[in-house]
């Protein structure tokens, strides 16, 4: 394992090889600041975002933390969130969990494990709304990727309740959002289809009855 000083020879290798494959390379990449696409992800260290959906870093906006969780409480997923919308102006919304995750792992286990106990709550409560689909999957690997895929689209289900999002509907911005899985054993990312694009596909109850003046969660 390179000591951190390495990594800075390995960055300087890596800069002169693009350079020597493109000398405009990082000139044309400072140009890219109009992403169109946002990617909530896990932070696992296997799920390099752009690599995984072959485009140049520019393009993709990309946040990330343990289970890749929408937290109504988390200013700064929503602070990310709200930047790329009203900011950048991305018209993609990817929400990305990926199976055999730790953190799900570590929500299906009755273990208490600090203070990523509160962060991973919400996966349990949805473990909880699931229990009898849970039950009846014997397979603990099946099962575990099921929760992999219902906290997904958990995921997508409440950031389609922001404000953020559904303010963004009411004014008109071409804004979607979508519920992907990767499979680290093969490298493929799978559709859940969940996505959304206006404020229909949203439970009435969740929908924002008025806009702001200025944003909220």
């Amino acid at each position: 394992m390179p000591e951190p000083e390495h990594l800075l020879d390995n960055n300087l290798a890596w800069a002169q090889e693009h350079l020597r494959q493109n000398a405009e390379f990082f000139k044309h990449l400072a140009t890219l600041k109009n992403p169109k696409y946002m990617w909530i992800g896990c932070s696992d260290s296997r799920m390099p975002a752009n690599e995984m959906i072959g485009v140049e870093p520019g393009l993709v906006f990309v946040h990330r933390n343990v289970a890749n969780q929408v937290q109504h409480t988390d200013l700064n997923c929503l602070s990310a969130v709200q930047y790329a919308v009203d900011v950048l102006g991305v018209e993609h919304i990817i929400v990305t969990g990926h199976y055999d995750c730790g953190g799900v792992k570590a929500a299906m286990e009755s273990q208490h494990f600090g203070i990523v106990d509160n962060w991973i709550r919400g996966i349990r409560d949805t473990y909880i709304d699931h229990a009898d689909a849970m039950a009846a999957c014997c397979d603990k690997e099946k099962r575990l990727d099921m929760l992999c895929e219902l906290n997904v689209k958990r995921q997508v289900d409440k950031l389609s309740h922001t404000r953020i999002v559904q303010n963004a509907w009411a004014a008109g911005k071409d804004l979607s959002l979508h519920g992907w899985v990767y499979r680290l054993q093969d490298g493929l990312l799978h559709d859940l289809g969940v996505s959304k694009s206006c404020a229909n596909d949203v439970e009435a109850i969740y929908r924002v009855a008025s806009v702001p003046d200025s944003p909220e969660d």
